[in-house]
C-alpha cells in the first residue's frame, strides 16, 4: 500500500526466529516474532527483503538522506529454495538527518508476500512481491494472499503499539550499524522519540 504519511504511527522491523532459508529446505510458520536488538550479519532472505524494500519500494517515495526498512513477519515457507515465501507487514521510512534528529520525510505500509530465491552460491534475492491492494481491494487481496494466516495478519496489521516498537528497533539497529550521530527520530506533528541503544552480543 503506497500511502504517504507525514505522521507515521508505525512501521515494523522484526526478524523471525526461523533462519529463512539458512537451515535447509523446510516449512515453517511463526507468530509475529520477538524483536531482536540487531540484524544478523549473515545473508538471509530477510536481508534480501530489506534490500528490496529499500531500493524498490523506498524509491517510490519522496527521497530522504537515508531509507530504513522494517517488517513484522507473519509466516515463512522455506520448503522450496527456488521460491521461499515470506508473509509479512512491511514498511519503509525515509529520513533526513538534522543535528541529533532523524526527521521523517516519507514512508508507508506494504503488506503482502515476498517471493525469495536462493541461488547455488547461497545468495538471496526477491523475485516477486504479491502486495495487498489499496482501499476497497484491501480485504479481498489480503485474504487471498495471507490465506490461513489472515487472522494473524489482521491482528498484527492493527497493532499500532507493536508496529511502532518494531519500527523503533529497526531505526536503532540502522543507527548503530552506520554509527549515525543521532539520538531521536521525529514524525511531523509528533514529539521526538528517543532511539534506544543497541548493544553488540557475542555468540558462544
Amino acid at each position: 500500500m503506497k500511502i504517504f504519511k507525514m505522521a507515521i504511527m508505525a512501521a515494523l522491523s522484526v526478524l523471525v526466529i526461523v533462519s529463512c532459508g539458512t537451515r535447509g529446505n523446510k516449512k515453517a510458520t511463526s507468530e509475529p516474532a520477538a524483536e531482536t536488538k540487531a540484524a544478523e550479519e549473515t545473508e538471509t532472505c530477510l536481508t534480501a527483503i530489506d534490500e528490496y524494500l529499500t531500493t524498490v519500494i523506498g524509491s517510490q517515495y519522496a527521497q530522504g538522506e537515508i531509507c530504513i526498512p522494517s517488517k513484522r513477519v507473519i509466516a515463512v515457507d522455506e520448503s522450496n529454495p527456488e521460491d521461499i515465501q515470506v508473509l509479512g507487514d512491511f514498511w519503509i521510512d525515509n529520513f533526513n538527518v538534522s543535528g541529533d534528529t532523524l526527521v521523517s520525510v516519507s514512508g508507508g505500509s506494504h503488506p503482502g508476500k515476498m517471493h525469495v530465491k536462493r541461488d547455488s552460491e547461497g545468495h538471496f534475492a526477491v523475485t516477486a512481491f504479491d502486495e495487498v491492494g489499496d482501499g476497497s481491494t484491501f480485504l479481498t487481496t489480503a485474504k487471498k494472499i495471507f490465506g490461513e494466516h489472515f487472522e494473524k495478519f489482521r491482528k498484527v496489521n492493527s497493532d499500532q503499539t507493536g508496529r511502532e516498537e518494531a519500527r523503533k528497533s529497526a531505526i536503532a539497529a540502522y543507527v548503530s550499524k552506520h554509527n549515525l550521530p543521532v539520538k531521536v527520530y521525529k514524525d511531523y506533528g509528533w514529539p521526538a522519540v528517543e532511539i534506544p541503544k543497541v548493544y553488540a552480543t557475542t555468540e558462544n
